[in-house]
């Protein structure tokens, strides 16, 4: 088995593996690790650690630190030319460069890099195509920037953006499936759920038909089902009668 392999604890088809529930079930272990995405030249990384995305990486130009600084506008086109060019014949980190130079301040640039990261972590949440693989291991992060990105959180929000809701439903059940509430509040304040995610998640009450809560909920329907898939995979609630193996993935995480 070539060694490319034999690092990776677990491998899947983005076609047939569940992103989230996959994020989910690493973070109830625990365990550091990188999660990898690939989908034709273009591979996107995610550490974790603690519970947490810590540092995101991707390989798409688009999503590079400099592309988002010009898009946001908070540098110029000339700007970014001129630094893109240094950089390149430099060697040097970008965000220090442009630190160094006055372009941005520190904290422009802090609040920059999470923005980054955020949004490389959650395209991967629209990805249906590809291949996804899982590191188990600490790893070296003197050259990261750093950041704190709790994991419900991700969770919740990366669904949200998720394009195809029809997918996430057939995840869920049948149209008559019950879903019962299980959560906490702790749990709750960590998922930093507003009102009416709070309001969607209180209509479950071991009654309502998965059909109701997406035609009865907050938001229109679609939504309604991204978040009521969102809430299954944080275990806020569970369905009352199903095949416990129904979609989902299972993990063998080794120490």
């Amino acid at each position: 088995m070539p060694e490319t392999e034999k690092k990776h604890q677990y491998r899947g088809d983005l076609a047939r593996t569940a992103l989230p529930e996959m994020l989910h079930t690493i973070f109830l272990h625990r365990v550091p690790g990188v999660i990898e995405s690939r989908r034709g030249e273009v591979s996107k990384r995610i550490f974790l650690r603690d519970g947490a995305v810590v540092h995101a990486s991707s390989s798409d130009p688009h999503d590079w630190l400099g592309r988002h600084l010009l898009s946001k506008g908070i540098i110029t086109q000339q700007e970014f030319d001129t630094t893109m060019k240094e950089r390149e014949e430099g060697g040097r980190r970008y965000g220090e460069m442009l630190v160094e130079r006055d372009v941005v301040t520190p904290g422009e640039l802090y609040d920059s890099i999470q923005e980054q990261m955020r949004g490389i972590v959650w395209s991967l949440f629209s990805w249906t195509q590809g291949q996804v693989g899982f590191q188990i291991g600490d790893f070296e992060d003197r050259d990261m920037v750093r950041i704190h990105l709790p994991m419900r959180q991700v969770i919740l929000q990366g669904i949200k953006r998720a394009p195809d809701a029809k997918a996430l439903v057939a995840r869920l059940g049948r149209k008559d499936t019950v879903f019962e509430p299980t959560w906490v509040t702790e749990t709750l304040i960590e998922a930093a759920l507003n009102e009416d995610e709070l309001k969607l998640l209180r209509l479950v009450n071991g009654k309502r038909t998965l059909y109701e809560l997406c035609t009865t909920g907050p938001f229109p329907p679609a939504e309604n089902a991204r978040m009521i898939y969102a809430f299954h995979v944080l275990r806020l609630m569970k369905r009352q009668q199903t095949d416990p193996s129904a979609g989902v993935i299972k993990i063998r995480l080794k120490a």
